[in-house]
């Protein structure tokens, strides 16, 4: 792995990047969704994307395969670490059923930790609300509930 390639991986201690995992394990508990977490150094200024991380993001969650869950319910939390840029992104069925209020109490909750540079706490508090709000409209279905994404952060 080159150095820039790493530096996503560095941003979060290992303590972090654990504890980030139980976050979405957690969440995932209240909810038959799915949620991902993504971190790049930049969002790129090639392709699509262009700079904007809500387009960067759409361009991550094809590539996760995060639009082949059962329920179409899978959620992508996006952030470029170094421009400090992010993007809360789910699939168009959810999206239909949570409305845009849904996206914005995410953003205006983690961007309020980023300001204060406490980007552990923002991301963990926006995955536990994704989990929290979910639940309404995909509850966890018990030991039928299967986890179809991987809960590792990506990069």
């Amino acid at each position: 792995m080159n150095k820039r390639s790493d530096i996503p991986r560095k941003f979060l201690s290992a303590e972090e990047q654990v504890r980030l995992g139980e976050a979405i394990g957690a969440a995932e508990k209240r909810t038959s969704g799915e949620i991902r977490l993504h971190l790049e150094r930049d969002v790129p200024k090639r392709g699509a994307a262009k700079d904007d991380p809500y387009l960067r993001a759409r361009e991550v969650f094809a590539k996760l395969g995060m639009h082949q869950t059962a329920e179409r319910n899978g959620v992508l939390v996006y952030l470029a670490t170094r421009s400090r840029k992010f993007a809360v992104l789910g699939d168009e069925q959810l999206h239909q059923r949570v409305g845009e209020a849904f996206w914005n109490d995410i953003r205006d909750l983690m961007a309020g930790h980023f300001k204060e540079d406490r980007f552990v706490d923002g991301l963990a508090e926006g995955i536990a609300l994704v989990g929290e709000r979910l639940r309404d409209h995909f509850p966890h279905r018990g030991d039928d509930d299967v986890n179809e994404l991987s809960d590792e952060i990506s990069y």
